[in-house]
C-alpha cells in the first residue's frame, strides 16, 4: 500500500478593501501555515496557499487571517 501525505492544503481566495493588496499580502506571509500569497488581478485581490498537518490546524489559520480588518471577503478551497 503506498502512503499517503498528511497535510491538509487549501487555498483562500480574499478580496481586500481598495489599494490594501500589497499589505494584506504581507501580513499573510508572516503567518504560520501560510505557504505562498501573492496579490492578482480578477475578482480576487490576493490567493493564499495554506497547509497544516490536520483540518483543526487549517481553521486556526484561515480564522487568524480573516481576522485582519482590510480583508472584506474570503472563498476558502480545501483541496481534496
Amino acid at each position: 500500500m503506498s502512503s499517503q501525505k498528511s497535510e491538509v492544503k487549501a487555498y483562500i481566495l480574499i478580496v481586500t478593501a481598495m489599494g490594501k493588496e500589497t499589505e494584506v499580502v504581507e501580513f499573510l506571509r508572516k503567518i504560520g501555515g501560510v505557504k505562498e500569497a501573492n496579490a492578482v488581478y480578477g475578482e480576487y485581490d490576493v490567493v493564499a496557499e495554506l497547509e497544516n498537518k490536520d483540518l483543526q490546524g487549517l481553521n486556526k489559520i484561515i480564522a487568524e487571517v480573516r481576522r485582519n480588518p482590510s480583508i472584506l471577503r474570503t472563498v476558502t478551497l480545501i483541496v481534496m
